[in-house]
């Protein structure tokens, strides 16, 4: 059978991933049937999926992972995942940024998408705790961009490649944003917005106490998961930016929180 050349491999992953996700597993030849790819195919992308650490293969199929809330991803297994509704929110996120602004971009792959659509705003001061997003900025400077004031916090470096700790602590509090855009593990109307990593949610509640506008930017794939930490209740999210496959009960219960919802897509 041959692969459906309709359906780029990256959307057919978010696919397997969601049924997996809501099934608890699925086999080889259901999604075959399915998505009308070869088997080759299809193990192909759970071979990927797997790698990446968000599924267990399995004979015949893949399951759920049921990861410890202490597991933390490192920056390279989370930034193959839902690239293409990072992409959107990044979009619409940056539509939120003005010249002149004082903005704060904390660690995540989300996070950092963004950054590469605000290198063409000008004078902007950024903060951020994340060694990829401070990268960003420094190459755009090099190819003519209008360029940033980076603020880049000193701490200790976690596997998402975030600089934490008390002397990150310090810094953000010393500092104040017109908006900060927040990265999370997961979210959730009764844990709010959470991390594997206990240093990381201390820095990331700096980082709220200092914005005078939290945007939230987290695909459809975080809701409903839950870290070790709380760092942010929904009710202090001003704006959570994602994307349109968040199902409608998860918008619906979402909006009862946060004071604005953005679908982006």
């Amino acid at each position: 059978m041959a692969d459906n050349s309709n359906l780029l491999a990256e959307q057919r992953r978010a696919l397997i991933l969601d049924e997996v996700r809501r099934r608890g597993g699925v086999r080889v030849n259901e999604l075959t049937k399915r998505l009308n790819v070869s088997d080759m195919t299809i193990r192909r992308d759970l071979d990927a999926l797997a790698r990446a650490g968000v599924i267990e293969k399995v004979h015949g199929g893949a399951v759920v992972v049921e990861e410890a809330r202490t597991h933390e991803p490192g920056f390279e297994a989370k930034s193959s995942l839902e690239l293409s509704a990072k992409e959107e929110i990044a979009l619409a996120a940056a539509r939120l940024v003005s010249p002149g602004s004082a903005i704060a971009l904390s660690g995540g792959t989300t996070t950092f998408a963004l950054a590469q659509h605000l290198t063409e705003i000008e004078q902007l001061t950024v903060v951020t705790n994340s060694v990829r997003v401070a990268d960003v900025f420094e190459r755009a400077r090099g190819t003519g961009a209008p360029g940033a004031t980076v603020v880049l916090t000193g701490g200790v470096r976690t596997p998402s490649d975030a600089l934490v700790g008390p002397v990150a602590d310090r810094a953000i509090r010393s500092l104040h944003f017109d908006l900060l855009f927040l990265g999370t593990h997961g979210l959730s109307p009764e844990a709010g917005l959470s991390t594997p990593n206990l240093a990381e949610a201390e820095t990331n509640r700096n980082f709220v106490a200092s914005a005078r506008r939290v945007v939230a930017v987290a695909d459809h794939t975080k809701w409903g998961i839950v870290g070790l930490s709380t760092f942010a209740e929904l009710a202090e999210v001003d704006t959570w930016v994602t994307d349109t496959a968040l199902p409608a009960e998860a918008a619906e219960a979402a909006r009862e929180h946060v004071r604005e919802l953005i679908l982006a897509g």
